[in-house]
């Protein structure tokens, strides 16, 4: 009798040891997906409508995206921007959205832009749409609407970036097919009197000067990014470094350097 205790006993830890870890592995698992999916970006809109605009702000930014300007799994650019004009009495809004498209953003653009009453508009939006093969006659309606948009409902002077290299094999199919989202990003600036950033054309610079990587982007690529970044406490750089990469950290995020390339071509902007 002792001995058959002594068994179910020993059965029901380790099912309780098993059920435990279990547990932690789900928990992990669960912010894992908060920290790199789930989160809201810094001072995002909701947040700052709530609060309001901060005594002594003289200007305010609005970045407005998907996820390499919502930076929970990229280099988060607005913070370099934050530390560098915060204390000239520049406020940074982060209105980046993981997997907006072009048409998604112009579904939001009145409550997490516009609301803010920006003085300056900076868009980094078409990489999704590029991913998703939306024609690009579309995206240039799309585009165009937004500007139009932003034109009508604030006073903002309007900056679009063009979008960074869909993996760091230039000569891609991908990066043959983001040729033409670039092409239309800068036309509607052009016609539209915003400000056109060649981000796209600043990588493709530093890339040039490495072999290529060929690998592509996956969504296992990034999850394994987001376990390195939240779980092993890896910089940007160092993940992309592990990956073989020099500017992206999964094949289309953004490391460090690339997003000090933005800070760059975005303080030249405000400055001038």
């Amino acid at each position: 009798m002792s001995t058959l205790k002594s068994r179910k006993g020993r059965r029901r830890a380790v099912v309780l040891a098993s059920s435990l870890a279990l547990g932690a592995l789900i928990a992990g698992f669960a912010a894992l997906m908060y920290a790199a999916f789930l989160r809201a970006p810094e001072n995002s809109p909701a947040d700052f409508l709530e609060r309001g605009r901060a005594a002594g702000t003289k200007q305010l930014v609005v970045a407005a995206g998907s996820s390499s300007t919502k930076a929970t799994l990229s280099a988060d650019w607005l913070a370099s921007l934050r530390n560098r004009f915060g204390p000239q009495g520049y406020e940074f809004v982060n209105a980046g959205a993981n997997g907006d498209t072009s048409a998604d953003l112009l579904a939001r653009l009145d409550s997490d832009v516009i609301a803010c009453r920006p003085d300056a508009i900076v868009l980094l939006i078409g990489g999704n749409d590029a991913r998703d093969q939306v024609p690009p006659d579309e995206f240039r309606t799309n585009l165009t609407a937004v500007v139009d948009r932003l034109r009508a409902g604030t006073n903002a002077r309007i900056a679009l970036l063009s979008l960074p290299p869909q993996g760091e094999d230039l000569s891609s199919a991908a990066n043959q097919a983001l040729a033409s989202y670039n092409d239309v990003i800068k036309q509607v600036a052009n016609v539209r009197g915003a400000t056109y950033l060649p981000l796209n054309e600043r990588f493709a610079e530093l890339l040039r000067e490495r072999s290529p990587n060929t690998g592509e982007f996956g969504f296992g690529g990034s999850l394994l990014v987001a376990f390195e970044r939240y779980a092993l406490g890896r910089t940007w750089n160092e993940i992309s470094a592990g990956n073989g990469l020099r500017l992206l950290t999964d094949h289309l995020h953004l490391n460090d350097d690339a997003a000090a390339e933005v800070t760059g071509l975005v303080a030249g902007w405000l400055n001038a």
